[in-house]
């Protein structure tokens, strides 16, 4: 058996392969992301760069104890199917609350598709990733809300955000 003609490639910390998903919504192409604000080094578009899992780099908010947005404006309504983000906090032991919504109307009006609480210890809980599947038609808008200190003191923080059509 000859091994250097093998074949191999390396998997995500999740055991996916790295390429995204056929279905996956480009939102760099088709969106704009508006913010309430976002720490130097730790820019919103951390969160579409490809990078996920623990210890990867990710959107921070500049302003610590307060509640952030983060608004999807799609350029032409979108279908989606599924919602992936992920969360890290490994510094102060607190509880980081998000919230999703949508908007089919231009943004006149939202409705609450999920509510998301974390519970981050240092000495334990760190890091979540959270899947959720919708069947979601003509959305204009996705605005995601974070509360970063419902239990403890903190700054609102997201790792990484994937949409699919």
């Amino acid at each position: 058996m000859n091994l250097s003609q093998l074949r191999k490639r390396p998997l995500a910390a999740d055991g996916q392969a790295n390429a995204g998903a056929a279905d996956e919504i480009d939102i760099a192409g088709c969106a704009t992301m508006a913010y309430s604000s976002e720490a130097p080094g730790h820019p919103v578009e951390h969160l579409l760069d490809g990078h996920s899992g623990t210890g990867a780099t990710r959107w921070i908010s500049a302003r610590p104890d307060t509640i952030e947005h983060i608004l999807v404006e799609f350029d032409r309504p979108q279908t989606i199917s599924r919602l992936v983000y992920e969360v890290e906090e490994a510094e102060k032991e607190r509880t980081q609350e998000v919230r999703v919504e949508v908007s089919e109307d231009g943004g006149c009006t939202y409705r609450q598709i999920l509510v998301q609480e974390y519970n981050f210890s240092p000495g334990g809980a760190t890091y979540q990733r959270e899947e959720q599947r919708f069947n979601l038609r003509q959305v204009s808008h996705l605005r995601l809300t974070i509360v970063p200190n419902k239990n403890g003191s903190g700054t609102a923080t997201l790792t990484a955000l994937s949409l699919y059509a």
